[in-house]
Parts: structure tokens; sequence; C-alpha cells
């Protein structure tokens, strides 16, 4: 069984207490009846998160943590000690960033990307953050046009730094963002170019997606994205409510819009029109 990851075991006793749990190599892990709903029996099948518990002990949970072995994610500081600064991360022991692995001081109640990584000597469950330190620059196995996962951690001067993958250095220029972005939020985004130096350029949509859509269908896009996704607006609207928001005529509002919904980049409504 691997620790700091999610596994599947078999049940092989019952306890008044719990549960005893085993992998193909006869390792064994208990499993608290505390955090089982439905009784469990001899040779049932059960996905488990696998760490060690506060008295240090290697144990089954069935709650699902923020975090797993090798990730990134954006968690809480919950509490600063002498120790170092332990973040929430859905588990009742909370996971502990060394102060030799935080590019900066924490601050409590802050949020942070977080890197998870494991002792190999005691089995302990420790975070970095520092981010660039475990991300990937060579050997990169996507291309242009791919659509990737992004975590998105850091707002700078060119742009929105994001994770690729759970992996790659990635960055969404602030030219190509065209919505409220927030780090910590997790989208799916396109490979616009992977850099020699193992950077990737991201975008928001498909490449080739703004040669799709004509020019006025821009205009309807940009306006939506301006008004958190929604416009007032219907092919019924007045020839006048169109051109006074839009400046368009209502004949190439209701051609672009049909475009749009061909497309599935909108859904029109009774009392207006949504961006998806």
């Amino acid at each position: 069984m691997e620790i700091g990851t999610i596994n599947k075991l078999k049940v092989v006793r019952k306890t008044e207490y719990g549960y005893e749990l085993q992998d193909e190599e006869k390792n064994e892990v208990f499993l608290s009846r505390s955090l089982v709903n439905d009784e469990l029996n001899i040779d049932d099948d059960k996905e488990v998160f696998i760490y060690k518990d506060a008295k240090d002990r290697i144990v089954a949970t069935t709650l699902k943590p923020n975090i797993q072995l090798g990730e990134f994610a954006y968690l809480k500081v919950r509490e600063i000690s002498k120790h170092g600064t332990f973040m929430d991360w859905g588990l009742p022991k909370d996971l502990m960033i060394p102060y030799d692995e935080q590019k900066e001081r924490m601050k409590e109640e802050n949020w942070y990307i977080i890197y998870m990584l494991k002792d190999e000597k005691n089995n302990r469950l420790f975070g970095s953050n520092k981010v660039s330190k475990y991300l990937i620059n060579n050997d990169i196995d996507v291309k242009q046009g791919d659509e990737v996962d992004l975590l998105l951690y850091k707002m700078n001067d060119l742009g929105m730094s994001t994770i690729v993958n759970n992996k790659y250095n990635g960055l969404i220029f602030t030219s190509d963002i065209h919505k409220n972005l927030y780090p910590g939020d997790k989208i799916k985004g396109y490979v616009k170019q992977v850099r020699e130096d193992g950077k990737i350029d991201i975008v928001l949509e498909p490449i080739g997606y703004k040669k799709s859509i004509d020019k006025n269908s821009e205009i309807i896009l940009t306006a939506l994205k301006q008004n958190e996704g929604f416009l007032e607006l219907t092919d019924k609207s007045t020839p006048e409510d169109i051109k006074h928001q839009l400046g368009l005529s209502k004949k190439a509002f209701k051609r672009s819009l049909g475009n749009l919904y061909k497309q599935k980049i909108v859904e029109i409504y009774n009392d207006g029109i949504k961006l998806l």
C-alpha cells in the first residue's frame, strides 16, 4: 500500500472498533468503524486514504484529502508553531510545512499552493511551498493545442502563473485573460506553445477558436465576459436595445448569436443569453 494516496484494499477482519484491511502483499491497516457509513463484510473491497495519524500510526480513512502524494493543491494555514506551519488538508491531523520548505514565512488564515512529499525514513507526509522546486521543465509530454488541467497560483506582471497537469510550469499572459481568474482556481486550458526552457504558454480557448467566429460574435462574447457571462438580450430584443448595448444591427446580432449557439458557446433563454 502507498502512504499518501488512495488505495483499494480488501477487508480481512472485523473487530468491535473497526476493520483490518489488506493489500495484495498482505500488508494490513486499520479502518475505524466511525468512518464507515455502511457495514463492511469480509472480502469487500474498500477505497481508503493511507496516512499517519496524530499518534504516528499508519491508518486508513474514508475521508478524501484535498491533496495527495506528488500533487499540488491550494491549502489554508490553520496554525503556525515553532516546528512549522500546519495546513488544513481535509483530515483531522494537519499537514505540516517545515520552515525550510517555505518560500516565505506563511501567515495564519492565508492560502498557499502546496506540494506534498513523504519522508522515506519515517513515512511521514509533509508539504512544501517552494513550487518551482517540484515542477518539471524537461520531457514535456504535451504539445500545442492539447487540452490540459490547470491549477492557478499567482498573478504577476506577465499574467497568471499556473501548474499544468499537476507537474509543469505554465503562464496565461494578461492579453489572453478575458475573465476573472483567481489563485486556487482549477480550470481547463489549451497549450499555445512549449518554450525551450520547458515553460508552457496557455490560452483559455482552443487553438483556432477565434478564427472560427466572426467579428460580430467577438463583440457579443466580449460583452458577455464584461457582464459576468450574461446579457439581457435575445433575438426578440428591439433593434434599439441591441444597438445601444452592442452597436450591432438586429440582423447582424441574430446571425452571430445563431453562430455562437450552434458552436455551443452560449445558451439562449427567454430573458437573455448566457456564456457557457
